[in-house]
Formats: C-alpha cells, sequence, structure tokens
C-alpha cells in the first residue's frame, strides 16, 4: 500500500485530503500511465451522488484532457457498471468517484484498466511515483487537447447486461430496496420492476449529502423492519456505490455475504458450474461458512482482507465465486469486480428456481458467534510489533485455542484497527475483544 492508494483507491475527506489538485493530478497521471500507448486514448468517468463527485469529476476531467487523452462521463453508476462499460465501449481505462460505504464527506478515485479489473499494486504505485515525484508529463496543444463528453445511456446499458445474463422471472416476488441514497438509487429498483417483481424502495432519494446515512448496507435495521411491515419476501441493501449486497429474509433476519456465498454456491455446485469446486473468501469469514461448505465437498480458498486480493485470488485459482463477510461478492462469469445488483440477481434466481423463501436457504450455514470492535486510532502503523498489544492478542489466543479465533487487522481506508474474536461463547468473545481493544485504545490514542 503507497502514500496515496490504500486498499481501494485514493480516499479521504473530500477537499480536505482529497482535493480538487490532488485530483487533477490523479487524472493526468493516470491517463498517462493507462493510456500512453493509444494514439487518442478514451477513459469512462463515473460517480455516486456524493456532493463533492462534480467537483473531483471536474478536476479529474481536466487533468485526462491535459494529457490527450478523451473523457467519456457516466454519471451516477454503480462501481460495477464503471467496469463493465469500461470492456463494453472498448475503452483504454476506467474511474470511480466514491468512498463506497463511507460517511458523504469523504470520496475517492479508483482505476479499472480496460479490461475493467482494478489495478495491480504496481501499477498503482507507478501512477503515485508520477505524481510525487512531480515528473513532467506531455501537455499537448490546440487539436491535441483531450475532449469530454456525457453518455446518458450507461445505466440503460449496463441494466440490460444485467437482466440479460441473470434476469429471471420475479413475478409474485415483493422485495423492499434499500440503496444507500447511492448510484444504485434509481437502476436497481428499476431492473426489479422489469423482471416483474412489486419493488418497494427506501432511500432511494439522495440529496447528495445523504448519501449511506443511517441506512445501506452498513445500518440495515431500517430494512429489516420494512420487510416484516410490508410481508415482502426479502430485502436487499446496497451501499454508497452499489458494488456490495446483503440480504434480510421474510423473517426480517439479516442475511450477510458469508451465507450469499453459501447458498449461491451450493446452487452452483448442484448446477456443475462451481468450477474446480472451489470459492475465495477473506480471512473474515466465519467460520460456519467453512464448516458448510467443507460438508458439502468444496474447496475454501483464504485471502487477506479487501475485494482487490479476492479477485486476485480467484484468477489465480480460477474460482469462479468469491467475496466478503461485508457482502462484496465477485462473479467472474458476470462482472470483473464486486456487483451488488449482479449479487441480488443471483440471489433471487436461486429463489425463484427452488420455490424456498431466503430463511430456509441461509439456514445452509450455521453462524458461530463472531464479535468485532472498530478502535479509532491517530496511528495505526506498528499496533503489530507494539508489545502490550501483541501480549493481550496472545491472551485471547490461548483463551479461544481449539475452539475459535482472534484475527486484528487495520482498515486499508480509515483510522481503525479492527478486533474480531470468533468461537461458541459470545460473552466471552465481547470480553477478549474489549480487552484487546481497550490497549489498542491506550498505546496508539
Amino acid at each position: 500500500m503507497g502514500v496515496l492508494f490504500g486498499t481501494d483507491g485514493v480516499r479521504g475527506v473530500a477537499n480536505q485530503d482529497l482535493t480538487p489538485d490532488l485530483a487533477f493530478k490523479l487524472g493526468r497521471a493516470g491517463a498517462f500511465c493507462l493510456a500512453k500507448d493509444h494514439p487518442r486514448p478514451k477513459i469512462l468517468i463515473g460517480k455516486d451522488t456524493r456532493l463533492s463527485g462534480d467537483m473531483l469529476e471536474s478536476a479529474l476531467t481536466a487533468g485526462i484532457c491535459s494529457v490527450g487523452a478523451d473523457v467519456v462521463r457516466l454519471g451516477v453508476i454503480p462501481t460495477p457498471g464503471v467496469a463493465y462499460l469500461t470492456r463494453h465501449l472498448g475503452a483504454q481505462a476506467g474511474v470511480m468517484i466514491s468512498a463506497s460505504h463511507n460517511p458523504m464527506e469523504d470520496n475517492g478515485i479508483k482505476f479499472f484498466g480496460g479490461t475493467g479489473f482494478k489495478l495491480p499494486d504496481a501499477l498503482e504505485e507507478e501512477i503515485e511515483n508520477l505524481i510525487l515525484s512531480g515528473e513532467n508529463l506531455p501537455s499537448p496543444t490546440g487539436a491535441d487537447v483531450g475532449r469530454s463528453e456525457d453518455f446518458g445511456q450507461a445505466g440503460r446499458i449496463y441494466g440490460a447486461y444485467l437482466k440479460k445474463v441473470l434476469g429471471t422471472s420475479l413475478s409474485g416476488f415483493k422485495i423492499v430496496i434499500d440503496t444507500a441514497n447511492g448510484a444504485a438509487y434509481s437502476l436497481a429498483p428499476n431492473i426489479l420492476r422489469d423482471l416483474g417483481a412489486e419493488v418497494i424502495p427506501i432511500f432511494n432519494n439522495p440529496n447528495g449529502t445523504n448519501i449511506n446515512q443511517g441506512c445501506g448496507s452498513t445500518h440495515p435495521e431500517k430494512l429489516m423492519e420494512a420487510v416484516k411491515s410490508y410481508g415482502a419476501n426479502l430485502g436487499i441493501a446496497h451501499d454508497g456505490d452499489a458494488d456490495r449486497m446483503l440480504a434480510v429474509d421474510e423473517q426480517g433476519n439479516l442475511v450477510d455475504g458469508d451465507k450469499i456465498m453459501v447458498i449461491c454456491a451450493l446452487d452452483l455446485l448442484r448446477k456443475g458450474m462451481l468450477r474446480g469446486n472451489k470459492i475465495v473468501v477473506t480471512v473474515m469469514s466465519n467460520l460456519g461458512l467453512h464448516l458448510a461448505l467443507k460438508k458439502a465437498g468444496i474447496e475454501v480458498i483464504e485471502t487477506k482482507v479487501g475485494d482487490r486480493y479476492v479477485l486476485e485470488k480467484m484468477l489465480e485459482t480460477d474460482a469462479v465465486l468469491g467475496g466478503e463477510q461485508s457482502g462484496h461478492i465477485i462473479f467472474t462469469e458476470y462482472n470483473t469486480t464486486g456487483d451488488g445488483i449482479a449479487t441480488a440477481l443471483q440471489l433471487l434466481k436461486v429463489m425463484a428456481e427452488t420455490g424456498k423463501p431466503l430463511s430456509r436457504l441461509a439456514q445452509q450455514m450455521v453462524r458461530l458467534p463472531q464479535v468485532l470492535v472498530n478502535v479509532r486510532v491517530k496511528e495505526k502503523t506498528g499496533w503489530d510489533i507494539n508489545p502490550e498489544i501483541k501480549s493481550v492478542i496472545s491472551q485471547g489466543e490461548k483463551a479461544l485455542e481449539g475452539r475459535g479465533r482472534v484475527l486484528v487487522r487495520t482498515s486499508g481506508t480509515e483510522p481503525l484497527v479492527r478486533v474480531m474474536a470468533e468461537g461458541p461463547d459470545e460473552q466471552e468473545l465481547h470480553n477478549i475483544v474489549q480487552n484487546i481493544a481497550q490497549v489498542v485504545e491506550k498505546e496508539l490514542d
């Protein structure tokens, strides 16, 4: 991880950390690195509904055009839509302006190569080094300066693709969908309606400042209530850029990414479509997932947290399904990144084909108690060599030896240390996590 790029692009408070000046430089350096072998490169830009999106889009556009590349503005669209359209429209690169599930004051910039995949670390480092070194880049003049144009068909084309490859009749389904006042606020409900469902959208009126505010996949409580009060078959929760999806069953219970992956993996296995009978997850996935899939003869491959690392391992092992407990799920048959709408359609397809309610499908995995605490710190580096922190972690591991596990890691996008414990006794887990969290807070404050 570099100075500018985290686990998911460049993020920070818009106009403070992620300034228009930095966005301009990212546009210049990114366009130069990603499109230098093309005489007239084309770069797509999408964004979520944050107020700062327009400001950063303008600066990015200026930077990209200043090195002679053309910009196609997609407008408000989910992150996976940018990944898909970059390939579909034959662009040399795509850029998404979003901070995903973060608060509205944050924003981010992430790049996709012409294949629709997020950039490897080496290419991000090349872009970063160009910016930090202040190296002079080409500044064409006259007719060689880049142009920019709006592309109004982005959502329609992406939606038509999803309906074609994943659509099934949803007639008879009543679905409550929480779009987090984000990038999928219009597109996701319309796709479900087009497929025949009765759709009740909530948190689908973005105003620039309400994205992720008490809603979406990080705050599903209102969705859980709504599913019960409307008597819906299920609820769907996206995050701000709709690359995630969590579900709520007909009884109002949350169905997380682990359970969704188990449902989809077992369905693909039954159909003979789970290539190599394997799935890729992160170290955060619940032990219950491992037990359910192992019982079915499915190999579970672990990697570190971050959808980019899941995807790298999927490509390396030729797996078709992988993802995170947070609902960041990747089906490589359909897209090159996590896709919340595609995941929702895949889950609905299983429900429609089996005729089983989501609560019953979710019972295929028994979740072991898991306690997670996020500790906000001033400086997150050095925690892993701090003797006090190492000692309290070791105590927790000894207490759970053979019955569970302790996992401590830093967030790739925020100043947080995440402390997680998993095992059979929830109260014991709370005690272990709180002990570790207190020491982390004391040592890193």
